[in-house]
Formats: C-alpha cells, structure tokens, sequence
C-alpha cells in the first residue's frame, strides 16, 4: 500500500510510523529497539560527523518519513529487523512513491543519502549489515554550477554600498559585510554570527591579520583578513553608535541586536537592481566569487577547500567546472575559427 500525497506527516503521529518530537526535533518510533538506535545514530551525527544543524534536522525528517512510508506499505509496526531484511524492491516501492509525490531527485538524493548513513551506522556500531542497499543507485540529478561575479561586478557593488545615504555607520557596515563575504569566503550565517572579540584572538584592542570561524557543524577554521576588510571593519567599528565589546555580535541592526541575513540580502538585492546585475548576483555569489579568482589565479583546490571550510574535496571541485566553463568562453569568444 503506497501512501497518498501527505501521508508521510500524518501517519507520523500513529502507533506505526517514525516522527520527530515536538519541541525537540528528536526522533520517536514505536517500536522501542528502532528509537534507541535511531537516537544512537543522532548523536552520532551530531558528536563525530559533525554534521550542521540544518542537515542533521534534514537526515531526522528523512528516517521518519522513510519509517512511516514503510509502516503504512508493510501495514504494520516497522522493527529494526525488518529494516535489515529488507529487499532490494521494498527500497524501490520508497523510490518510486516519492517520484509518484513529485519530490525532486536532489531531494530524494538526500534522503537516500540519510537512509545510507542510518545503515552504515547499524552495520559500523551493530553488526547490522543489509547488503540489499547496495544495489540501489542514488538519484542523478543536475547541480548548477556556482555564479561567481566578475571583478568589476564587484568592485561595483563595493563603490555602491559605500555611497549609501542614510545613516553613515550602516553604509560602513554594510560594505563590511560585503567585503568580508567576497575577502574572506564566509557564508552569510558565518559572518553574522560573528562576536568582536573573533576579530582580536579573544584579546580587546585592535583587529588580528586573521580570523577565526565557526562553520558548519561547528568545525573552526582560519581565513586570512585583507587589509581591506580590515580597514572595512575597523571603520565601521569606529562608527557604530553601539560599544561592542567581547561576545557583543559584531555585526548589529539598528536596534542594536545582531545583524539578521535578511537585511544583507534586501541590501545586495537593492545594490544588484541599481547596477544591473543578474539574479544571481546574492551573497552567497560573493562566496563563489571568492574561490573563483582564487582558483583562476593559480590557487591550490586544498587551500581553498581549507579556506572555505568544505568537509568533502569533491564540493570544492565544482569551482574548476566554473573555471573550464569561462576558458570555454573566451576560447569561443576570441578563436578566429569559433
């Protein structure tokens, strides 16, 4: 029995299907064997993975939706070893009722991919090994390649988020932001969860040649500070109507409480209107555009890889599609014969 188009959340609250708490996020089956091991898996994730807030939220979601599928398709309690005898034609029938749903294949990829990590745990702490897995293929699907811009796109954007009217302080740190987005390679979530003393190595005073950031799953690492970003951030500091001082948010609004995504996207959206520039051109493209020119002048993937914080060398890769794609260009653009 395939379940109908939102089934999967209200058959979690059953006796049969998997759900995550309310309030916690945590998972809850009814079988009391599957919680224990699913909780397992949970920290897991969370204590040597390490995997980000956000994806282990997904991979949660995921087990409990695939509980529940199987529950309602099965017509009965889902035990832990019935997921280890499982055939390779039950994990078909989970397949080909989210393509049935519509989900998108890099969705489905993803739940396989959770599906994949709750079994590599089993078989890695348990001895809980189904060899059925194996024989499934994840989705295919089409990842875009990032949209880096141009130098002179964001030397663009630099001259205008610094002629902002209004409050002085607020151009100032706007263009910080900017700057250490496309200095630095900071995800937008990095550079606003930034405190002051990042700025210093935990000491008051002046700014530090480097900087110190928390990224995904909590991992650490040291990006290098341009001396532009720095002058950047020290302007805005000596601006700021606000005294920021320790774990004060580096970045704030101008209520004084820390600095929200929402208001930098509205101001590069803004910015990207009165320059002309593609959709694409978000802060997130700031990022791409930081590991682009690096790529293109002559930087090692390893490097970059440590200095945007990506756990997988492979994630880093897609930057030398980037680089072929724009030789490609120029080639066509420039060759006699093209």
């Amino acid at each position: 029995m395939l379940l109908p188009a939102g089934a999967v959340a209200e058959a979690g609250s059953g006796g049969h299907g998997g759900r995550t708490e309310a309030g916690t996020g945590m998972l809850a089956f009814a079988d009391g064997e599957l919680g224990a091991l699913a909780g397992e898996w949970d920290a897991w994730l969370a204590s040597e993975k390490r995997m980000s807030v956000r994806t282990l939220a997904a991979y949660r979601k995921d087990l409990a939706a695939f509980v529940t599928f199987l529950s309602g398709h099965e017509g009965g309690e889902i035990s832990v070893s019935k997921l280890v005898s499982m055939r390779p034609a039950e994990f078909r029938a989970w397949l080909a009722w989210r393509h049935s749903e519509n989900y998108a294949r890099s969705s489905t990829a993803r739940a396989m991919a959770a599906i994949r990590s709750f079994y590599e745990f089993l078989d890695r702490r348990h001895g809980l090994h189904n060899p059925a897995l194996k024989a499934m293929r994840t989705p295919s699907f089409h990842r875009p390649l990032p949209r880096p811009l141009s130098t002179g796109q964001i030397e663009g954007l630099r001259a205008a988020a610094a002629d902002r009217g209004g409050e002085p302080w607020v151009a100032r740190r706007d263009l910080a932001v900017l700057l250490l987005l496309y200095g630095a390679g900071l995800r937008i979530g990095e550079a606003l969860g930034l405190n002051r003393r990042d700025l210093n190595g935990g000491s008051e005073g002046g700014i530090a040649g480097e900087l110190r950031v928390t990224g995904k799953g909590n991992k650490e690492r040291v990006v290098p500070l341009l001396a532009i970003v720095a002058e950047a951030l020290t302007a805005y500091l000596g601006a700021c109507p606000f005294e920021l001082a320790g774990d004060d948010p580096l970045f704030v609004g101008v209520r004084g409480g820390r600095l929200q995504p929402a208001v930098v996207q509205a101001r590069v959206r803004e910015l990207r209107h009165l320059l002309g520039l593609p959709e694409t051109a978000t802060p997130h493209a700031l990022r791409h555009s930081f590991a682009t020119h690096l790529l293109t002048s002559g930087a090692d993937l390893r490097a970059i890889q440590e200095l945007l914080g990506h756990a997988s060398l492979s994630t880093t890769q897609r930057y030398t599609a980037v680089d072929s794609a724009r030789l490609e260009e120029i080639h066509a653009r420039a060759h006699p014969r093209a």
